[in-house]
């Protein structure tokens, strides 16, 4: 491999680069050798592809990261401690970032793109590749994943001879436990509320193939079988290449949550914020099994718009609210959502339905004439803004019933499959940290994964009424009541609600 001095420092690393399958996911604790092993079987498959007739192996790839600032800082950076420009050609700066290496009878073009670069994905889905490789795949929707595996394939050209291989290369630290590279890797289940056709996109390929590093460490337990530290694990890998102590000292400081993810190697989220809720207490709000739907009691809905639309279904029992189920997608505008929506809400009828969302719910969207409230109607959901969209109210809406106490009981308990909320109670749905000296918070909950159903949960509650005391004087929408002959599914809305007056 000419001055290349490179030999995989552990046994999976070995494996990922012998394997041929057409798409390969690296998982792995920081400082495993991971992104190395990525540029090296870029440079590896280069060297391997089959020369055109005029003699040159010819092959093509694309580099894709979540965002430009990503991309610059860590994935260019190391590609160019490996493949450095005075030894292997100059490096194209401007966009889309290019390196064209042209090294003995080796013509390779590397080109790298970055996700929140609109034009940077526009070319992607432009590009005729011999592969992909996909850096920190656990920030990358799976939508990517299989435009990428469209695109390659597609040089060198069949007139030159077509590619030797060609195919996915992915690495990753651990991402959570709904995420498809676990799903896909059948480290979790596919969850039941996709629809069958999106399932089937979530059933692992016969051609594809995940390995999965050791961890770096390993938990010291004490005789509570309580983790009382942590030691070097022997069968770490790479571990030729760090500094000693490299691990004992990125620790120090970290919460176990960071701990588990980017050292242990386990699946799962990390909280570096301050929770939004501090009082929630999942003793005391979670219930102990699944949680009984009341006969003859309506259901309030909470729905948050957008691209990750949310809801959340509740009943409220003697001032207490029951949270009774969830419901959140990717990637899913509001006319696919409502469709998904319909079909959950019909395991509950018949019920009366009280149903709010988003205010902002009431603007136009961008690919349609309609508003998001206009849309869900012509389906037969026949929602309403919620009464307020000030984040401070909001948040109170939530913090009065977490801290209620209702008959000896919290006022707010929530089923436990109702997953993506609870870990967002926990930490999940928090303030971001702020990078200056001190414990400094932003003012506002970080928008992720967890705040889509939060703010769905928000708006449930102020539009039944929490908090309204701190709405007087602000404009709201006056209070529905449903017909007992409701039907969540008759796009007549006028034969469906009534005024109270």
């Amino acid at each position: 491999m000419g001055s290349l001095n490179y030999k995989p420092d552990g046994q999976v690393l070995k494996n990922f680069l012998k394997d041929n399958d057409f798409f390969r996911g690296l998982r792995g604790p920081v400082g495993s050798g991971k992104s190395v092993a990525c540029c090296i079987e870029i440079i590896r498959r280069a060297l391997i592809q089959k020369p055109s007739e005029d003699g040159k192996r010819k092959s093509r790839w694309a580099v894709i990261r979540n965002t430009n600032p990503q991309l610059r800082t860590t994935t260019i950076k190391t590609w160019l401690d490996w493949f450095p420009e005075e030894e292997w050609g100059r490096f194209q700066w401007s966009v889309p970032y290019t390196h064209k290496i042209s090294k003995g009878d080796i013509e390779l073009e590397v080109i790298f793109l970055a996700l929140d670069r609109p034009e940077d994905v526009k070319k992607l889905l432009s590009l005729e590749l011999t592969g992909v490789w996909i850096n920190e795949a656990r920030e990358i929707p799976k939508s990517i994943v299989d435009a990428c595996s469209m695109r390659v394939g597609r040089y060198p050209s069949m007139r030159d001879g077509g590619p030797s291989w060609y195919g996915v290369i992915a690495d990753t630290n651990p991402p959570d436990t709904d995420h498809w590279w676990a799903i896909l890797a059948g480290e979790t289940v596919i969850p039941d509320y996709i629809t069958k056709q999106e399932a089937k996109m979530l059933i692992k390929p016969d051609n594809w193939k995940f390995f999965n590093q050791p961890p770096a460490m390993l938990e010291v337990k004490n005789k509570d079988n309580e983790v009382d530290g942590y030691d070097i694990n022997n069968k770490s890998e790479n571990q030729k290449n760090l500094t000693p102590n490299y691990y004992k000292n990125i620790i120090r400081g970290k919460t176990k949550s960071w701990i588990d993810v980017y050292v242990l190697n386990k699946l799962g989220q990390v909280e570096d914020g301050k929770p939004v809720y501090e009082s929630f207490n999942d003793e005391v709000h979670v219930a102990k099994g699944d949680v009984a739907i009341a006969e003859g009691v309506p259901i309030f809905v909470g729905i948050d718009f957008g691209l990750t639309p949310a809801c959340v279904f509740a009943q409220r029992i003697r001032s207490r609210w029951v949270i009774i189920d969830e419901l959140v997608a990717e990637d899913m505008g509001i006319v696919k959502f409502s469709d998904v929506m319909k079909q959950h809400m019909a395991k509950y009828l018949p019920r009366d339905f009280y149903i709010y969302g988003d205010p902002a719910g009431d603007h136009r969207v961008q690919t349609d004439e309609s508003t998001p409230f206009q849309i869900l109607r012509g389906k037969g959901i026949h929602a309403r803004p919620a009464p307020s969209n000030d984040v401070l109210i909001r948040l109170e809406s939530v913090n009065s019933v977490l801290s209620r106490m209702v008959d000896g009981e919290s006022g707010i308990l929530l089923d436990p499959k109702c997953t993506n909320l609870i870990r967002g109670f926990a930490g999940g749905y928090h303030y971001r940290r702020l990078q200056v000296s001190g414990e400094r918070y932003d003012e506002k909950p970080n928008k992720n994964r967890f705040s889509h159903i939060h703010d769905a949960l928000q708006y449930l509650l102020l539009g039944a009424g929490e908090g309204r005391a701190l709405t007087i004087g602000k404009k709201s929408n006056k209070p529905v009541v449903a017909k007992r002959n409701f039907n969540v599914f008759d796009v007549k809305p006028k034969s469906v609600y009534e005024r109270r007056r």
